[in-house]
């Protein structure tokens, strides 16, 4: 009874693991077609749907465009032009950083796009495109502690801010490792917490934090250096497989960075934030 029931097991085994070959056969082929077929379903739909979070000027941000609140920035004309030469048009959500990627895994966009530093978890997770911008980061301090934080030793138990979700939690983690990290979800309420003293310090890209120093005129950029890496540059996120689109935008993110068109984004929409935040 023993051998017919072991053999009868065996049986089924063998016939289970046919069937889970297959199956897994099927799931890649699968994979691979979805794969394919987004930037044709893109394409097809006319509308490239794009998650951002909009409180990071220069990049994303609000301001009033004939009477009216719209979303610009860096970011923003960056996947405008993307679109454009898809032959499509940008659908741009705004949400809190930290669900702007998982916008993108539920399928709720297309590509996101938020001065995201493609880390090495999440490209388990998703597809980045090539960087397409390497900002500096540095530290914001309120300006009557300026002779108070001048190194990364005297941040030492002291509280930093960092955008919840974002690169700069790693670079407080490991370059200021003696500081207590804040994260905080909108970088605007770090910077009132820096300005009202909550905060002692808060750490953010370079660009971004001339135009807070700008609008906050109690705040200003510590003499404190921070080691620039590749790991902090800015990309494109796209979900997992998505092979072809990844290398459609690579193709046309080279060619507006050989034009020299990213930087001018950058530095225009600096000018546009400072403008308005003297409005």
């Amino acid at each position: 009874m023993k051998k017919i029931t072991g053999l009868v097991m065996t049986l089924v085994a063998l016939f289970t693991l046919a069937a889970c070959g297959g199956g897994s056969d099927k799931t890649v082929d699968s994979s691979n077609a979805k794969s394919e077929d987004q930037l044709a379903a893109i394409k097809k739909a006319g509308v490239l749907k794009v998650a951002t979070s909009a409180d990071y000027a220069p990049f994303e941000f609000h301001t009033m465009v004939d009477g009216k609140d719209k979303i610009v920035g860096a970011d923003i004309d960056l996947v405008n032009a993307i679109a454009e030469e898809l032959g499509v048009k940008a659908e741009v959500s705004d949400m809190s950083f930290n669900t702007v990627l998982a916008s993108l895994k539920e399928g709720k966009s297309d590509i996101a796009i938020s001065a995201i530093s493609a880390t090495k978890e999440r490209k388990e997770q998703f597809n980045f495109t090539d960087n397409y911008y390497n900002p500096p980061q540095v530290v914001i301090i309120n300006k009557k502690n300026q002779d108070k934080f001048t190194s990364i030793d005297s941040l030492k138990d002291k509280s930093v801010g960092a955008q919840k979700g974002s690169i700069q939690e790693d670079i407080v983690k490991t370059q200021l490792k003696d500081g207590k990290l804040v994260s905080i979800e909108k970088v605007p309420n770090m910077v009132i917490e820096v300005n009202s003293g909550s905060l002692d310090a808060m750490v953010v890209e370079k660009t971004i934090a001339e135009s807070y120093v700008q609008q906050n005129p109690d705040l200003m950029i510590a003499n404190i250096e921070l080691e620039a890496s590749k790991d902090e540059a800015f990309a494109i996120a796209l979900p997992k497989g998505s092979k072809e689109l990844q290398t459609e935008i690579n193709k046309i993110i080279k060619k507006l960075n050989d034009e020299g068109k990213i930087d001018e984004y950058v530095k225009q929409n600096h000018e546009l934030a400072e403008k308005s935040a003297n409005e």
